[in-house]
């Protein structure tokens, strides 16, 4: 872990190679694209052929990227209901009974965040909200899997009322995703479950194909590569938002607990070796103390070697005289999680701006975000809480206002409009305005 100390510094520090850094062009991509498409291209064009292959020729498109890419042939891209609910009995009881707890909580606490639409008749105005009709969320796969994401994408979009939910996952040894997806599709009422990974899924979601729908929105978490599809496409489809590595901020006071800390670091580190493990204390003992447990934990790590990398390359240790500075610290940096590792953490909370989510001393800690604390695990990465929330309801929901005005006061509203829309040189609108006055 990088260390500094002060306020200006950190600053510096966290500041620095901040965002989503979609513009990597490997010699990796330079050699796929021109064995694919003939030609070498930089990562944006390179995913933009794919996006236009699939489009151009559907389910052709993905089984011929996925076989040159990937090295797998898809047999078929859909997985049947039968298979879905097999999977689901297939899985250990202590898994079932986990995933199951895991959607009641996500479930009763998206629940607690419906809008109900609203209407003041004296004033004449109101709002409502109204579900989009479908939305696609991709699950990572590949080497890893992530039954979690599943319940974290498509409860809260059943909880808002989208009628028409699929996912989509890359497929495993066997030709399908991986068992514990498929039963958390089967647990979260998910019947439209496809084998596709990468951007050809992004396409196939914003535009359709033979097997795949189009839908309203897509969402969740995604390599460079399905990041930077989702970046294609909007516009032409609605999407959550745009996800990078995953990042964890701790906020530290003495009374903090290292051995916790190091664990809550290195939960983030293991995830990827871009992944952001950052501790910001009051404390040169916490940080002392934190270095040591960093150091005995990181080698009775499965993925040792991804946490090492993680913390030497991106992780950091700021140490600052206040709360207060660390807080400022943080809503600069803008973390996906952070975590008030402090005596009286709810005493902070106003002075928090951006997040995607707080967790408040040592047993809220952001294993439980991850897993089934309740709020989806999606959430703004690379500096984009300034501006973005996680993953919910809202995410599948449109917000549709109403007017119903009464006469007088139409009649006096349409003669302010009258005179701004002369204002503007747009006279039809004034006429329009205006010819209304006749009925007083």
């Amino acid at each position: 872990m990088r260390k500094v100390i002060g306020i200006k510094d950190a600053e510096t520090l966290l500041s620095s190679n901040r965002g989503l850094n979609l513009n990597s062009n490997s010699q990796t991509i330079i050699s796929d694209s021109k064995r694919i498409f003939g030609k070498p291209l930089d990562t944006e064009n390179y995913v933009r052929e794919i996006i236009h292959y699939v489009i151009k020729h559907g389910d052709e498109a993905i089984k011929d990227l996925t076989l040159k890419i990937e090295g797998i042939t898809l047999d078929r891209l859909n997985v049947n209901e039968e298979e879905i609910h097999q999977a689901y009995k297939n899985i250990s009881r202590t898994l079932k009974y986990a995933l199951e707890k895991a959607a009641e909580r996500i479930e009763t606490f998206h629940s607690q965040c419906i809008k109900t639409q609203w209407m003041n008749k004296d004033k004449g105005y109101g709002q409502k909200y109204a579900a989009v009709e479908s939305t696609g969320a991709y699950i990572p796969g590949g080497t890893a899997k992530y039954p979690s994401t599943v319940l974290m994408t498509t409860i809260p979009a059943k909880i808002a009322g989208v009628k028409d939910i699929s996912i989509t996952c890359p497929v495993s040894q066997n030709g399908l995703p991986p068992e514990s997806v498929l039963a958390a599709a089967h647990i979260a009422g998910v019947r439209n479950v496809y084998c596709v990974g990468g951007a050809q899924s992004i396409a196939a979601f914003a535009y359709g194909t033979e097997s795949i729908s189009k839908v309203d929105i897509i969402c969740g978490p995604g390599n460079i590569f399905v990041t930077l599809a989702k970046k294609i496409v909007y516009g032409d489809v609605g999407i959550d938002g745009l996800y990078g590595p995953t990042e964890t901020l701790i906020i530290a006071d003495d009374s903090a607990n290292p051995s916790f800390i190091a664990s809550d670091l290195l939960a983030q580190a293991e995830h990827d070796k871009q992944a952001k493990p950052i501790l910001i204390t009051t404390s040169m003992r916490i940080a002392t103390e934190v270095e040591h447990e960093l150091a005995l934990k990181l080698e009775r790590l499965s993925r040792k070697d991804i946490a090492q990398i993680s913390t030497q390359n991106e992780g950091i240790i700021a140490i600052v005289e206040t709360i207060q500075d660390a807080i400022k610290l943080s809503n600069t940096f803008g973390p996906e999680h952070l975590c008030l590792a402090t005596s009286y953490p709810e005493e902070h909370l106003s002075n928090v701006t951006n997040a995607g989510m707080i967790f408040l001393g040592d047993f809220s800690h952001e294993v439980l975000g991850d897993y089934g604390a309740g709020p989806s695990h999606v959430m703004p990465t690379a500096g984009t809480a300034r501006f973005n929330s996680g993953l919910g309801i809202h995410t599948f929901q449109k917000i549709i206002p109403i007017v119903g005005i009464n006469k007088p006061d139409s009649l006096e509203i349409g003669q302010i409009a009258a005179i701004i829309a002369k204002e503007e040189g747009l006279t039809a609108h004034a006429e329009a305005a205006e010819i209304r006055q006749e009925f007083i």
